[in-house]
């Protein structure tokens, strides 16, 4: 058996987020759902003036048309590893955003070009004995004092685990506790961590008076994923 790499989204990538959106659904939301919810996370911390950000493993750009919306003064650069999920990100047209494919581990910008990196749900398709070149071609890409966001699954999350287990194109993910994911972040040289765990609460109309409180519980390491916010 050959060595995992990179886990392929290619025979999903035309129909990636009925997919998904089938599979989060007892969550009571989609795949946008999520998707923007990552976005809206940037507002905590990331003003709308002119940025240029990266995002690593970008699928099918739906990213970049929640940055788009929300910070419409950005520009956005998206690789991925799977063509077929480029040729969707390309096929939406989005203004301020370029789409290309990468070999996965080198980033192919030149040192200290990006305000922002964006990873989100990316490392746990990726053999783990190459996160640390992944981490340090993103570091190498940033500019001093550029930032990092880094979101991943909660392995500690009964309700993730359940639906990463019976997702199609999850068969093969391998998920990063929160302590190996600063770990290997303290390894790439980032510094200035935040750290906050998200989406506590089914999403269905119900739990809605419980989603203002989610953002006092971002200590907790019970949420659905976690993100670090990272600074080179």
């Amino acid at each position: 058996m050959s060595k995992r790499t990179f886990d392929d989204f290619n025979e999903y990538a035309s129909n990636y987020r009925a997919i998904h959106s089938q599979n989060v659904k007892l969550t009571g939301a989609d795949s946008f759902y999520f998707a923007e919810h990552k976005v809206n996370e940037l507002k905590n911390y990331e003003k709308t003036d002119s940025i240029n950000m990266l995002d690593v493993g970008c699928g099918d750009g739906m990213t970049e048309v929640y940055v788009q919306q929300y910070f419409p003064s950005w520009t956005a650069e998206g690789i991925d590893i799977a063509a077929q999920s480029i040729a969707e990100a390309n096929d939406r047209n989005l203004n301020n955003a370029n789409f290309n494919v990468f070999n996965g581990t080198d980033i192919p910008f030149a040192d200290n070009c990006f305000d922002i990196v964006f990873v989100a749900a990316v490392l746990h398709h990726v053999d783990f004995s190459l996160h640390e070149k992944i981490l340090n071609e993103i570091y190498r890409v940033l500019k001093p004092g550029g930032r990092l966001y880094l979101f991943e699954h909660n392995p500690i999350n009964p309700a993730t685990k359940y639906l990463v287990k019976t997702c199609v194109f999850d068969k093969d993910a391998r998920l990063l506790g929160y302590k190996y994911a600063k770990r290997i972040l303290k390894a790439a040289l980032f510094s200035s961590f935040k750290r906050k765990f998200i989406l506590f609460f089914p999403r269905w109309k119900i739990f809605k008076p419980f989603f203002k409180i989610e953002n006092l519980l971002g200590w907790l390491p019970l949420g659905g994923q976690y993100y670090y916010r990272a600074v080179k």
